[in-house]
C-alpha cells in the first residue's frame, strides 16, 4: 500500500556530508511523522532525528547540532543532512513514516529498504 524508497547514502570521509533522502508513495492520505533510524553491526536500531507534520523536529543527543531533518510534505519526502560526519555514524538508515492510508484510513507504520552509510577515518 505504500512504499518508502530511501537514496543518498554512500563513504564518505570523516568530516564529510551526506544527504538521504525518502521519498513515500502509495495509497496515502496523509503522513503524521518521518524519521530515520539506524543500526551498526551488532547494535540495535536507534532513532536518529524525526519531523511530524507541524514541523517539530527530535534528534538523537549524538548527531544533535550536525544532523538535520526537513521534509517536503507536497513530495511525502523527508530528508537527513549529515554534516561533520564521524566513523561511529556507520551504519544502515532506514527511513520510517506514520501513514494514515487513503482507502481504510487507519495508521500504519512504514520502513524503508536501508541505505548504507559508511564513514572512513
Amino acid at each position: 500500500q505504500v512504499q518508502l524508497v530511501e537514496s543518498g547514502g554512500g563513504l564518505v570521509q570523516a568530516g564529510g556530508s551526506l544527504r538521504l533522502s525518502c521519498a513515500a508513495s502509495g495509497s496515502i492520505f496523509s503522513i503524521n511523522a518521518m524519521g530515520w533510524y539506524r543500526q551498526a553491526p551488532g547494535k540495535q536500531r536507534e532513532l536518529v532525528a524525526a519531523i511530524i507534520s507541524g514541523g517539530s523536529t527530535n534528534y538523537a543527543d549524538s548527531v544533535k547540532g550536525r544532523f538535520t531533518i526537513s521534509r517536503d510534505n507536497a513530495k511525502n519526502t523527508v530528508y537527513l543532512q549529515m554534516n561533520s560526519l564521524r566513523p561511529e555514524d556507520t551504519a544502515v538508515y532506514y527511513c520510517n513514516a506514520l501513514v494514515r492510508i487513503a482507502t481504510t484510513l487507519s495508521t500504519s507504520y512504514y520502513w524503508g529498504q536501508g541505505t548504507q552509510v559508511t564513514v572512513s577515518s
